[in-house]
């Protein structure tokens, strides 16, 4: 083998192995996912780019960032959180990545009620935090931003999170009372009037419940944050973008 040809031998073995570094790493420790909707807004942002602890719930063949394992159930399961921000492959279409809000747990009964959230019967406390201006369909609107705590469980708190409503009485506001079966969960957006999720079933085109070998991993820091109408290649630009970068901020 003459010197260039064992040069491009060990360059090719070198791009390989970082390649099956950078594969483990994304399938084992985290990976990093974008935001491209608004159905988590205001706790994600449209452009967000966050990183999925992929160990938080154990393994599934939905793993990988390319292809599947070839396994059956979760290795190394761990039941999730009620309040965690999953990522999750979308039941109906497991090519189609998803990132909700955990509202119900195996055996929960979830229903919303006049825009207010009830699990098992009990109405989840909110209380008022203000508004958020935003334009929809090309129109500006107004919503209404809350703090709604979630029921404590077991040994876990009661947890806070940020929700947006547009009303009490839109389309997803008042539904009938959905029971999570066993190794099943119940996702919804933090946007609730804007938010595509477990209230609708995956047949009418909607995700509904969310079986366990479709957790792909927990939602736990943004990473940065692009506004998607910026052109960060215009210089008059930069002040906007920096403060939108959301940098390293924890999810919650």
């Amino acid at each position: 083998m003459n010197r260039t040809a064992s040069f491009l031998w060990h360059e090719g073995k070198g791009v390989v192995l970082a390649l099956a570094l950078v594969l483990v790493v994304r399938t084992v420790a985290a990976e990093p996912y974008s935001v491209p909707t608004p159905s988590m807004v205001p706790t994600l942002m449209v452009g967000d780019t966050l990183v999925a602890t992929k160990y938080a719930y154990g393994y599934s063949r939905y793993s990988m960032p390319i292809g599947e394992i070839p396994i059956t159930g979760r290795v190394l399961d761990r039941m999730p959180e009620r309040g965690d921000v999953i990522v999750f492959r979308l039941p109906r279409d497991p090519s189609v990545t998803y990132v909700k809000r955990v509202i119900g747990l195996p055996g929960d009964r979830i229903q919303m009620k006049e825009g207010r959230l009830y699990i098992n019967g009990a109405m989840a406390a909110r209380r008022e935090a203000g508004t958020l201006d935003t334009v929809v369909l090309g129109r500006p609107v107004t919503l209404h931003r809350y703090i709604e705590t979630l029921p404590a469980t077991g040994n876990q708190a009661g947890r806070d999170h940020d929700i947006l409503e547009m009303s009490d009485d839109d389309a997803l506001d008042n539904t009938r009372e959905y029971t999570v079966p066993a190794g099943q969960y119940f996702m919804m957006g933090d946007n609730r009037d804007d938010s595509l999720d477990s209230r609708v079933a995956a047949a009418e085109g909607g995700v509904g419940m969310v079986s366990k070998e479709y957790l792909v991993g927990r939602a736990d820091l943004v990473l940065y944050s692009r506004d998607p109408d910026t052109a960060w290649w215009n210089p008059a630009s930069w002040g906007e973008i920096a403060k939108h970068l959301r940098l390293f901020t924890q999810i919650s």
